[in-house]
């Protein structure tokens, strides 16, 4: 599966409590149910944005998960490489 970078707009998701973005996990979760090949790693939230962390086998698949969450995928971004400080040696 390749791993991709999701940018979603969704205004207030910074200040929502622990609760509704429990909620939003939820939703989040019953769409990935009904798609196969998709796994949803992590989220960053910042600010009126999520960034989210996916494998998928393709990018339609991310476009479904939108469509059945309700949640926008205003950008979707292959990850082709992964660095980190090991990655100086």
């Amino acid at each position: 599966m390749k791993r991709y970078v999701i940018e979603r707009d969704l205004p207030g998701v910074g200040s929502m409590s622990g609760e509704e973005l429990c909620g939003a996990s939820a939703k989040s979760n019953e769409a990935l149910a009904q798609i196969p090949g998709v796994q949803w790693e992590h989220s960053y939230v910042a600010g009126d944005k999520t960034f989210c962390i996916y494998l998928a086998e393709s990018e339609d698949a991310i476009h479904k998960h939108a469509e059945l969450s309700g949640f926008p995928a205003n950008t979707i971004t292959e990850v082709t490489t992964i660095i980190d400080p090991t990655t100086a040696g």
